[in-house]
C-alpha cells in the first residue's frame, strides 16, 4: 500500500512532474491491458502447442490476475518499506522476466509459472506507480494528477484488447509476450530517469498473511475453475472449497491479532467503505468477465480477425471518454445511491443485451456495449470516490490498496465464473455425437477437432454458451448492486455531522 506524504523539501529531480506522470501512467497501461489483452490469444493458445485442457485454458488467464490481486497490497507495503522507485523498477524487470518466459513456454505448467510470476511483477509495479507519482507532485496538484492517473487505470483493458488486437493480427502470440517483455525494460530505463527515490518507512510486512490470502484464493478459484470438468460434488472440487473458506477463516484470525496486518478485516465495518468495495469488485467482475467471452466470440461466432476483435470493444470506451469528468457533479446532484442504481442497472442490462446480441448485427451488439460502458463510466469515479471518503486522510494508502485489491478480485472471479459457465453450457448445447464423445471437448479447437465437418454447430454451441455465461453475470451484477445501493442509501441517512468531504 502507499501512502500519501509530502514531497520532502530537499528532494532532487532532474524531470518535472508531469513527465512522471506520462511515465507512471504508461506503466499502469502496461500491466493492467495485460488483464485484457490475453483474452484475445486464448484462440491462438488453444489451437497451438500447448493444447491447454478448458480449465487449464482458464489458469493461463487467470494465474495473472489472481497474483496480481493478491499481491498488490503487500507490494505497496513493500514500496513503503524500501523505497518506492526501487520496487517499482524491480516490479518492471520481474514482469518483463516473467513475460519472456510465457514467450519461450512450451509446456502449459511452465506458461503457468509465466504468468505467476507476470502477476508478481505487476502486483510489485501498480501500487508504487501511486507511491512515484505522489512523491513526485506538489500537493496542489495531486488531486489533478491523482485523477488523470485514474482515469488511465480504468481505460487499460480497453488499450489492452487494441493493442493486443493489433500485435496478433500480425503475429504470434510468443510475439505478444516478447514485445510485452521489451516494452517492461523499455518502461524500466524511462523510470530510472525520471523518477527520485523516496523516503522509507519502517512499517512491517505481513508474509504470513500474505501467504494465507494467496492460497485462500487460489483455493477457491480452484473449485470454481476444476468444478466443470471434474464434477460439482467430486473430491477434489469439495476440498477446495472447504480449504478456501478455512484458509479465510485463518486468515482473519491472523490480521485481527497483528499491529500492522496486511489488511485489517475491521475496516469492513465501516459500511461506506465495505460496499463500495464490494461495488468496485461486482463492476471489475462484469467487466473482465465480458472481455473473456467477447474477445473469443467475436472471433468464433462473428468470424472476426484478431485485429477486429479488439477493435470491437471499443464501444465500452465512448461512454468513459465522454462522460466520466460529470459524474461528480452528477452524484453531488442527485446522490450517490441514485448514480450507482443507473450504474448497475446500465452494466446488468448492457451484459444482457449483448448476452441477446450474439447473432445480430455488430450495430446492436455495439449499443449493448455503450450500455455496459455507461454503467461503468457512473460507478468507477462514485465508488473511487466512496472508498477514498471512508477513511480518513493519513489512511489514503489502505483505501488505494483496497481499490486495486478489489479491482482485481473481481476481475479473476468474474473470469473465473464466466469462464466455468461459458465451458458448462458450451459442452452441454453440443451436438449429442460430439457431447456423448470420450473425452468430451470443452474448447472450441477440441470440438472441431472432434468433429471437423460440424463447425456451424460448434460455433453456435460456443455463441450459446456465451449466451448462458453472460446472463449470469448480468444476474450477479444486479443482484450484488442492489446489495450496494441499500448499504449506501443506509449509510447516507445515519451520516450526521460533519461529512468526510468536510474532514
Amino acid at each position: 500500500m502507499t501512502t500519501v506524504e509530502a514531497r520532502p523539501a530537499g528532494a532532487e529531480r532532474t524531470h518535472g512532474p508531469d513527465a512522471v506522470l506520462a511515465c507512471v501512467c504508461a506503466c499502469t497501461i502496461l500491466v493492467m491491458g495485460l488483464v485484457a489483452a490475453i483474452n484475445l490469444a486464448v484462440p491462438q493458445i488453444t489451437a497451438g502447442g500447448l493444447h491447454p485442457s478448458s480449465s487449464q485454458l482458464l489458469w493461463i488467464v487467470d494465474a495473472y490476475v489472481v497474483v496480481f490481486a493478491c499481491l498488490v497490497i503487500p507490494a505497496g507495503a513493500a514500496g513503503d518499506r524500501f523505497g518506492r522507485k526501487g520496487v517499482l523498477l524491480a516490479g518492471l524487470f520481474t514482469f518483463a522476466a516473467g513475460a519472456a518466459l510465457a514467450a519461450a513456454a512450451h509446456d502449459v505448467p511452465v506458461m503457468l509459472a509465466a504468468r505467476a510470476l507476470t502477476g508478481l511483477g505487476a502486483a510489485l509495479v501498480l501500487p508504487n506507480c501511486v507511491g512515484v507519482l505522489v512523491h513526485a507532485t506538489a500537493p496542489e496538484r495531486r488531486g489533478r494528477a491523482l485523477a488523470v492517473w485514474g482515469t488511465v487505470s480504468g481505460m487499460g483493458g480497453l488499450v489492452g484488447n487494441t493493442a493486443g488486437g493489433a500485435l496478433l493480427a500480425v503475429a504470434s502470440w510468443r510475439v505478444m509476450f516478447g514485445v510485452v517483455a521489451l516494452t517492461a525494460v523499455v518502461f524500466a530505463v524511462w523510470v530510472a530517469m525520471v523518477a527520485a527515490p523516496s523516503a522509507r518507512s519502517a512499517r512491517r510486512l505481513d508474509p504470513v498473511g500474505t501467504v494465507l490470502l494467496i492460497t485462500a484464493t487460489v483455493a477457491l478459484l480452484l473449485g470454481i475453475i476444476e468444478g466443470p470438468e471434474r464434477g460439482w460434488g467430486s473430491a477434489s472440487v469439495v476440498s477446495a472449497f472447504i480449504a478456501g473458506g478455512v484458509l479465510g477463516a485463518v486468515w482473519i484470525g491472523a490480521e485481527l491479532r497483528l499491529t500492522h496486518p496486511l489488511l485489517d478485516p475491521r475496516l469492513f465495518r465501516i459500511p461506506v467503505l465495505s460496499s463500495a468495495g464490494l461495488g468496485m469488485f461486482v463492476t471489475f467482475f462484469g467487466s473482465f468477465g465480458l472481455f473473456f467471452a467477447n474477445a473469443s466470440l467475436l472471433q468464433y461466432g462473428r468470424g472476426y480477425s484478431v485485429l477486429a476483435a479488439g477493435l470491437g470493444t471499443l464501444p465500452l470506451a465512448v461512454p468513459l471518454l465522454i462522460g466520466s469528468r460529470r459524474v461528480p457533479g452528477l452524484a453531488r446532484r442527485f446522490g450517490i445511491p441514485a448514480v450507482l442504481t443507473v450504474a448497475f442497472l446500465a452494466i446488468s442490462c448492457g451484459l444482457l443485451g449483448v448476452s441477446t446480441a450474439t447473432g445480430l448485427p455488430y450495430p446492436v451488439y455495439a449499443g449493448w456495449l455503450v450500455v455496459v460502458g455507461t454503467g461503468f463510466m457512473l460507478a468507477l469515479p462514485t465508488l473511487s470516490a466512496e472508498l477514498t471518503r471512508a477513511l480518513p486522510a493519513e489512511q489514503a494508502g489502505v483505501a488505494g490498496g483496497l481499490q486495486s485489491a478489489t479491482r482485481e478480485f473481481g476481475s479473476a472471479l468474474g473470469i473465473a465464473v464466466v469462464g466455468t459457465v461459458l465451458t458448462a453450457a458450451f459442452t452441454a448445447h453440443l451436438p449429442a455425437g460430439v457431447r456423448h464423445g470420450h473425452p468430451v471437448p470443452r474448447t472450441v479447437a477440441e470440438a472441431l477437432v472432434a468433429a471437423p465437418g460440424q463447425r456451424q454447430a460448434v460455433v453456435d454451441a460456443f455463441a450459446s454458451g456465451v449466451g448462458t455465461a453472460l446472463r449470469t453475470a448480468a444476474l450477479l451484477t444486479a443482484l450484488v448492486g442492489a446489495v450496494v445501493v441499500t448499504v449506501a442509501v443506509r449509510a447516507g441517512r445515519q451520516r450526521s455531522g460533519p461529512t468526510a468531504d468536510q474532514r
